[in-house]
């Protein structure tokens, strides 16, 4: 059993095992910022410990957190991920700052690379050097939370007599996105947890093993895909876009390819680069989006995810995807189904 989960009696009698931490993807699809007061009480009643944050073309990865922090005291925030480019380094210190201010010991802070599209063309940055850039800001970022001054001359930009007037009283862990050996390497080695994405419950002791022993502390979260429907048809066809949306992206191509999907996603690859959109989605195979998406019922989903857990991830953070009946039933519907995902219902 992984060293943070615990035994309990589950409903059948029988014991199970089930991870200390229990996260969701926020803000939830198709519902206003303003009318998540409810929905994240109903997350905590749920059993949900954890709400993590992402940042592409939505709500940016603060202002969801900022909000939960003042809506519901208890539960810890997380950002998964907070692109290194896109702010400046101190800007992204100072906003980490001011949340992990706002709530003390329970704002773990991730960051990562994110992608060419949303770098460099949406943001109009340069995505040059992904791996040293990440790399950088880690060190920057672990220096100026801590309240030092820093003065550095970093390999990919340089930063003269910056302190943060407001150090937080707890620095915030740093969790570093991580996918192929290198960054992997650098996340056990310099931060404080991994966050891993895109990937099968049965290539997480793959991945686990190439960042080596990890030090005391050191956290292993993963963002999960779920589709809460019985319907495998739809499940299957939400699972193929997202797959050709993102599995073509360089990276995530690359990721694949280390773990052996070659033989699987080599079609979709050559359709996507020749034009064929279609031809890309239909070369993906049924076989693969059950590998990556997390489909069925409620509590086949949760059964699911506990998968991720017994092969070493810590915190499994449910990415909610969307159905006709959740599209259909608004805040009220997404906010029954989170329900119906949490750890209450697992536990009794």
């Amino acid at each position: 059993m992984n060293a943070r989960n615990l035994a309990h009696r589950g409903v059948d009698g029988h014991d199970q095992a089930v991870t200390t931490r229990w996260g969701i993807t926020v803000p939830l699809s198709g519902v206003p910022l303003a009318d998540h007061a409810g929905i994240y009480a109903a997350l905590a009643e749920a059993g949900f410990t954890d709400l993590w944050s992402s940042e592409v073309a939505g709500a940016d990865a603060f202002t969801p957190l900022a909000l939960a922090a003042a809506w519901q005291p208890e539960l810890r925030l997380g950002t998964a991920i907070v692109p290194v480019f896109t702010r400046g380094p101190g800007l992204l210190a100072m906003t980490a700052a001011a949340l992990a201010d706002a709530a003390p010991g329970r704002f773990a802070l991730g960051i990562g690379s994110s992608s060419p599209v949303v770098v460099g063309d949406w943001n109009a940055v340069p995505f040059t050097e992904p791996y040293r850039r990440t790399r950088d800001v880690l060190r920057f970022l672990r220096a100026a939370l801590r309240g030092e001054a820093v003065d550095e001359r970093y390999d990919t930009f340089t930063v003269r007599r910056f302190r943060l007037e407001r150090p937080p009283m707890v620095p915030p862990p740093i969790l570093l996105a991580a996918l192929r050996p290198r960054m992997l390497r650098l996340a056990a080695a310099e931060a404080d947890g991994v966050i891993l994405n895109w990937l099968a419950a049965t290539d997480v002791p793959r991945v686990l093993a190439e960042a080596g022993e990890p030090r005391a502390g050191f956290e292993v979260t993963a963002r999960i895909f779920v589709c809460p429907t019985e319907d495998a048809g739809y499940a299957r066809a939400v699972g193929r876009r997202l797959i050709a949306a993102y599995l073509t992206v360089p990276a995530y191509a690359e990721f694949h390819r280390w773990l052996g999907r070659e033989p699987v996603l080599g079609p979709v690859w050559a359709a996507w680069a020749a034009g064929d959109r279609r031809g890309a989605l239909a070369a993906i195979p049924d076989e693969l989006v059950d590998e990556l998406i997390v489909h069925g019922s409620p509590e086949q989903c949760r059964a699911q995810v506990r998968r991720y857990v017994d092969a070493g991830v810590e915190t499994p953070v449910i990415a909610l995807l969307p159905t006709p009946e959740l599209e259909a039933g608004g805040a009220a519907a997404l906010a029954t189904m989170a329900a119906r995902l949490g750890h209450t219902t697992v536990d009794g």
